[in-house]
C-alpha cells in the first residue's frame, strides 16, 4: 500500500520541478554538517516555515533510516499510530517505509498500533519527506502520529524507542515535527516560544512539558518533542541547539496573529 500525499498543492507545491527547486533553495545554507541523534522541525506551509526546516536539514547528516513523530491534528485513528503503508508518495517520488524497523517497534512497544487512518489527512510528517528525499536519496522512514499522552507516557515511549534503536545495527535518526505558539501577537508569541525554547536548549524535556502546559503555549508537537528528546538523551545526546527561529508575521506582514517556528538539533 502506498500512502498518497494529502497536502501537496497546499502546504507545498504539487509540481515536481517547482517542489524540487523550492526545497533546494531552502537547503542552500552554508553551515557545518554534523551527526545528530534527533531533530525538531516546524511543519507549516513551506512559504512560512520552509526556511527554518531547510536550515535544520542542511545542518544535520541524514542516515538512511528516520523515525518521524508528529502531532495528530485531526484526532483520527489510534493514539500512537505508525503508518502501515509500504511507502509514502510525494511529488519527488516514492519513499519506502523501513518495514523491519517498524515491525520491531510494534513488536516491542505495546502502545504503538499500526493504523493508517491517523496518517490519511495529516500534514505534520508529510511535509518533512521532500526534505529527507533531497538530503538522503536512500532514506527509509517510520512515520508515527501521536494523540494525547501524559508526560509519563511520553517519557516511556521515548525510552522504549531508544531501546529499539540501540538494538539496531544501523544508525537511526529521530525527528519531531512541531510548530510553536499559535495565533497570539508577534510579541506575545515570541515570549511564549522562547520560554519553551529555553527548556529545549537546556535539554530539559520535562520542564518543556510543564512550561507549555502551565503557560498555555499552543505548541502542537510538544509531545513528539518530549518523546524525541527523551529517546535522544537515552542514545547519548547531550546538547539541544537552536538552529533558527521565525514567525509567520515575518512572511505575511500580519503581526497581530502569528505562528512561531523553531528548528533545533540534538547531538
Amino acid at each position: 500500500m502506498v500512502r498518497q500525499p494529502a497536502v501537496a498543492g497546499s502546504f507545498y507545491p504539487a509540481d515536481q520541478l517547482q517542489l524540487s527547486a523550492q526545497v533546494d533553495e531552502f537547503l542552500d545554507v552554508k553551515c557545518e554538517v554534523v551527526s545528530v541523534k534527533g531533530m525538531i522541525v516546524p511543519h507549516a506551509g513551506y512559504i512560512y516555515s520552509g526556511r527554518i526546516a531547510g536550515a535544520v536539514f542542511a545542518a544535520a547528516d541524514i542516515p538512511r533510516k528516520v523515525i518521524l513523530l508528529g502531532p495528530n491534528h485531526h484526532g483520527l485513528g489510534e493514539n500512537i499510530a505508525v503508518s502501515g503503508a509500504d511507502s509514502w508518495q510525494t511529488p519527488l517520488g516514492m519513499v519506502p517505509v523501513a518495514i523491519g524497523l517498524r515491525d520491531k517497534l510494534v513488536a516491542d512497544i505495546a502502545a504503538i498500533k499500526v493504523d493508517d487512518l491517523a496518517h490519511q489527512r495529516e500534514h505534520s510528517l508529510e511535509v518533512m519527506v521532500p526534505f529527507l528525499q533531497k538530503r538522503q536519496s536512500q532514506v527509509e522512514i517510520v512515520p508515527i502520529s501521536l494523540g494525547h499522552l501524559s508526560l509519563d507516557e511520553s517519557i516511556a515511549l521515548g525510552r522504549d524507542i531508544a531501546q529499539v534503536i540501540a538494538g539496531s545495527d544501523e544508525e537511526v535518526l529521530l525527528l519531531a515535527s512541531t510548530d510553536m505558539n499559535h495565533f497570539a501577537t508577534a510579541e506575545e508569541s515570541q515570549q511564549r516560544d522562547f520560554m519553551a525554547i529555553t527548556a529545549m536548549t537546556s535539554f530539559d524535556h520535562r520542564a518543556l512539558y510543564r512550561v507549555v502546559r502551565d503557560n498555555g503555549i499552543s505548541m502542537c508537537g510538544v509531545l513528539p518533542t518530549v518523546v524525541v528528546m527523551e529517546a535522544a538523551h537515552n542514545l547519548g545526546a547531550a546538547e539541544c541547539q537552536l538552529i533558527d527561529y521565525a514567525h509567520s508575521g515575518q512572511v505575511n506582514g500580519d503581526n497581530s496573529r502569528v505562528v512561531g517556528y523553531a528548528g533545533l538539533i540534538l547531538k
